[in-house]
């Protein structure tokens, strides 16, 4: 073997020497990157299992959800355009029912009454209680002397803005000073009674009636029932038979008794009482005194009063 051959074979030697370092090396490197990422994964798996226990630990520490925030949370569920609609039909609802402004008139006073046109005469009556302390039951409520009843609503009674109703009756007061009255008072009066005779026989009466009936007394009818007209009663006479017409002006609670020569003007409240009789020859006519004192002298008397006016009449001023 010559020289060069011997070097050529140690360079063999060297490289084939070389060759296996690098791949026992290189397998040396794979196994260790092996358990590298075996150690990574058991690392990461630990992890994710600490993260579980924690979670399961924060939820058992938490309270039971109340039920109000369920509520509340199902509230929320609810759009903005809804709660608006809920508002918007609560408010139509509201503002469907039109207004009225009117005026009461009850012992030269007057209230202001704003109500629902859709509001009942009872309920209209209960708000005047309040105003006037006079009971509904104790109320006489007239609309151009035509009473308002109870169920009808106030549109249906005709009672819009602007009109002015009248109210006759008495509190609870009133009623417990006329029932002071004593039983010789009541005796008394019941002997007056019984021991008169009537008008018409009676000789202040005879005097007028004899005159015989006004050519212009207004036309009448027995058994009947009519509400007052909106214009004066006209074509009676008084005890002088001087032509008498009877205004009634319900928003100053008032009746006028005019004449010719002059007008009474009686506050409702200040008449006592109000009798009256039919004519014996003419009983669709009424003669009718209205008393203003405590004595019977206090009459004023009115001669040819037309019998269907006569309940409407002690209604309105009486309120019975």
């Amino acid at each position: 073997m010559t020289t060069d051959d011997k070097t050529d074979s140690k360079t063999n030697q060297s490289v084939t020497q070389t060759e296996t370092n690098a791949t026992t090396e290189s397998a040396t490197n794979a196994t260790t990157d092996d358990r590298s990422g075996d150690q990574l994964v058991t690392i990461n798996e630990k992890s994710d299992q600490n993260k579980l226990k924690e979670e399961s630990e924060a939820k058992a520490d938490e309270p039971p959800q109340d039920v109000h925030m369920k509520s509340a949370e199902s509230l929320e569920s609810i759009s903005t355009s809804d709660l608006k609609t809920l508002v918007t039909d609560g408010s139509n609802e509201s503002t469907s029912e039109e207004m009225v402004n009117f005026k009461l008139v009850f012992n030269k006073t007057n209230y202001d009454i704003v109500m629902g046109e859709k509001r009942t005469g009872l309920e209209l009556k209960q708000k005047i209680q309040t105003l006037t302390s006079v009971a509904p039951a104790m109320q006489k409520l007239l609309l151009k002397g035509i009473p308002v009843k109870d169920e009808p609503t106030l549109k249906e009674c005709g009672i819009k803005s602007g009109v002015k109703l009248m109210l006759i009756g008495s509190t609870l007061n009133d009623v417990m000073a006329v029932n002071s009255t004593t039983k010789e008072d009541i005796k008394e009066e019941k002997t007056q009674t019984s021991t008169k005779e009537a008008f018409c026989k009676q000789k202040q009466h005879k005097k007028v009636l004899e005159r015989g009936k006004p050519e212009d007394v207004m036309p009448a009818w027995r058994n009947g029932r009519a509400p007052l007209p909106p214009e004066p009663l006209y074509g009676m006479v008084n005890k002088f038979n001087n032509k008498v017409r009877l205004t009634f002006k319900l928003e100053l609670d008032q009746l006028w008794i005019g004449t010719k020569e002059r007008t009474d003007k009686l506050q409702m409240a200040s008449i006592r009482s109000i009798v009256s009789e039919p004519i014996e020859e003419h009983p669709e006519y009424h003669i009718m005194g209205v008393q203003t004192g405590p004595t019977e002298l206090s009459r004023i008397w009115i001669y040819w009063v037309p019998s269907q006016f006569v309940d409407a009449i002690k209604d309105t001023i009486l309120g019975k």
